[in-house]
């Protein structure tokens, strides 16, 4: 199978060209599992009052998805080496679905946790093999893929999370769950349909794995992803505790300005990529200032500004790091995606479970604080690293 260099990503030597219909299937999946994904954070107090558990336990809703997710992202191409990959995606869909409607009928807070170890699984692997699907269906614009995937995940957090969060609301975080479970069978469909066959890397596995981690370049990469992405959700699943401290009646469209924020974080992103170190520095930075100003703000317009670039900075790292980490690593495209996410895995399980702890003990502003220290190192980090020229 040859190599498209110009993308820095494998291609079939042939491809069905369907325009851009396949991208959009795919970036509409990853929209619904990530909407899924951080569902929690829009419903926490509603949930955790509902099943008798303190708010930072209630957070731990997300982190169980990234524990699954850590395992999941490395392994599933081993595990799978010759299964098309289309199909690959189609099932993770269906297993969102299941792991959704599990959480909606949850009786008590274990078996919420078990249908989010399921979503952690579908995440994990969808994100592992998107990039490389969308690259087969339009070749040679790994760029605008990658920009086009992250987009789906503005998507979600602009639409699927304050909808979430006025349901809960409304009729209830259950009904919430519920109807992300619906919505990701009908995009499994809808994937199935749209794709087309996607035939495995011929060189997948455990070979492929073990040469990309002697990549020192691309494990300096994948521990500033760590750092990034601790930063991010050691704040993240508690973002609606911070907008209750000043402004609770605004906390949807609040929620809506960070994804707003996100998606111009997405456009920003594809277009920088051509300076990606740069760009990459950014996003942390980004991050950073928008929880500092976050975590000070006593006054909605305060709090707003944080919230957006917040959610520009943020949504700029996983076009920027989808680009890097195949540019480092390009003979071995898919098994260094799959430690990007296993690095975004590890981040949300860590971030998560320290932010919770912190929550619970010195309150909301001090997650906020947390998350800032470390996405300023993540800017530092790849700010000192090279990469190479595309």
């Amino acid at each position: 199978m040859p190599i498209d260099h110009d993308a820095r990503t494998v291609r079939a030597p042939t491809t069905t060209s369907r325009g851009w219909t396949p991208v959009i299937a795919l970036a509409g999946g990853i929209a619904l599992l990530v909407a899924s994904e951080f569902l929690p954070a829009s419903v926490l107090p509603a949930l955790a009052g509902d099943l008798g558990v303190s708010e930072g336990t209630a957070g731990l809703a997300v982190a169980a998805t990234a524990i699954a997710g850590a395992v999941t992202a490395p392994s599933i191409a081993v595990l799978l080496p010759r299964t098309d990959r289309r199909r690959v995606l189609v099932g993770l869909l269906v297993a969102g679905a299941v792991a959704n409607l599990a959480v909606a009928v949850a009786p008590h807070f274990a078996v919420l946790l078990a249908g989010r170890l399921v979503l952690g699984i579908a995440i994990a692997g969808y994100w592992s093999f998107a990039l490389g699907v969308g690259t087969h269906a339009v070749p040679g614009r790994s760029g605008l893929v990658s920009a086009a995937i992250a987009f789906g995940v503005s998507v979600a957090t602009v639409v699927g999370i304050p909808i979430a969060a006025l349901v809960s609301d409304v009729v209830g975080w259950r009904a919430a769950f519920a109807g992300a479970a619906a919505l990701s069978v009908l995009g499994a469909v809808a994937l199935a349909a749209a794709v087309p066959p996607v035939p495995a890397h011929p060189g997948a596995g455990l070979a492929m794995l073990r040469r990309a981690v002697r990549n020192g370049r691309l494990v300096a990469s994948v521990a500033c992803i760590v750092l990034v992405a601790f930063g991010n959700f050691a704040a993240y699943p508690y973002i609606r505790l911070a907008i209750d401290e000043v402004a609770p009646a605004s906390t949807a469209w609040l929620l809506v300005v960070w994804g707003v924020g996100g998606m111009a974080g997405n456009i920003a992103a594809g277009a920088l990529v051509r300076w990606l170190r740069p760009a990459a520095a950014a996003a942390p930075v980004l991050i950073a200032v928008g929880l500092l100003l976050t975590a000070v703000a006593t006054s909605l317009p305060l709090l707003a500004v944080g919230i957006v670039v917040w959610g520009i900075g943020f949504n700029m790292v996983p076009v920027v790091t989808q680009v890097w980490v195949t540019r480092v690593e390009p003979e071995r495209a898919e098994s260094a995606m799959g430690l990007q996410v296993t690095a975004f895995q590890v981040a949300i399980t860590l971030g998560a479970s320290a932010g919770g702890a912190i929550v619970d003990g010195r309150g909301g502003g001090a997650a906020l604080l947390t998350g800032a220290t470390f996405a300023a190192l993540a800017a530092l980090g790849f700010g000192l690293l090279r990469v190479p020229r595309a």
